[in-house]
């Protein structure tokens, strides 16, 4: 008996750190609700509304700040309808695209966060306010995500997210070499790539129509210096992201500035169905602070 009541008193004490455990862990919801939680301390202007671990790291456009600091900490004033998560629950990251606004003038905004217990510890980000930033500017067609960014793939669609980032890394490879057929990119028929809300490839790009159509034969240019970064495999809704410098020959006659961006790579069944990025330009090579 003397037995039995200390193995029922041990079990009992670590149902304690068991659950504890658990409740550490931050789930999808909770990796969603992190990133609102963030957003709104931006347009608050209050940093210390969110928790972070002591070490946190902030980088804003790539230059390493301190928590609160950057253009976009200080003059945010609203988070807009248009809003797409891509949320990775086992390597505890979600990032976000989304439009905010500067005293009712719209910002283009991505971001990365890192969580662990339940605290964020990295948060990466990327403002681009103007066309002169960007290249391209169209906040005002991104009113809502897109059907194809909103759509959850069936059971039978979804695939393992090392086979997900294989086939969205094609793409990459396809513009060091200037072509995704070479590289095999598996576009979908009706495939897309939207650019700071710009459609410039697939069914009704404004890009050099009708050559822009068909993503997988559209001219591109050769960025043999492009470098990239795995961000975050949402497998639930199919969604790979990549950081990206496009290098040299990507913002021509730009002073050694290439485009850098969170691209969000929307793959299921087998296909690349959809490329929805946001970019800004940046000195070409640079290192993102993440390095």
């Amino acid at each position: 008996m003397r037995n039995v009541l200390r193995l029922a008193v041990a079990a009992a004490l670590l149902i304690p750190s068991s659950a504890f455990a658990q409740g550490a862990k931050c789930d999808r919801a909770c990796l969603t609700d992190m990133m609102t939680r963030y957003l709104n301390a931006m347009v608050a202007h209050d940093p210390s509304s969110v928790p972070v671990a002591p070490n946190v790291k902030f980088t804003e456009d790539s230059k390493v700040m301190k928590l609160g600091e950057g253009t976009a900490w200080k003059s945010v004033t609203k988070v807009r309808s248009y809003r797409v998560d891509i949320v990775d629950v086992p390597q505890g990251v979600t990032a976000v695209q989304t439009v905010l606004e500067e005293n009712g003038t719209p910002i283009l905004f991505t971001a990365r966060l890192k969580v662990v217990d339940r605290k964020i510890t990295e948060a990466e980000t990327i403002v681009v306010k103007t066309r002169e930033e960007g290249a391209l500017f169209a906040p005002e067609n991104l009113k809502e995500p897109t059907a194809m960014m909103r759509y959850r793939p069936t059971a039978a669609e979804r695939m393992p997210r090392d086979q997900m980032v294989a086939l969205a890394a094609r793409y990459p490879a396809g513009l060091k070499m200037r072509s995704f057929e070479k590289s095999d990119v598996p576009f979908a028929p009706n495939a897309y790539r939207f650019e700071n809300g710009v459609k410039m490839a697939g069914p009704g790009c404004t890009f050099q129509p009708p050559s822009c159509e068909n993503m997988r034969t559209q001219r591109i240019p050769t960025l043999a210096g492009l470098t990239q970064r795995l961000v975050a495999v949402d497998e639930e809704m199919g969604v790979v992201l990549f950081w990206m410098n496009f290098g040299p020959g990507s913002l021509p006659g730009a002073g050694g500035r290439a485009l850098v961006t969170l691209e969000a790579f929307k793959v299921f069944g087998g296909q690349v169905h959809a490329a929805e990025a946001i970019f800004e330009g940046q000195p070409s090579g640079g290192p993102s602070g993440w390095d």
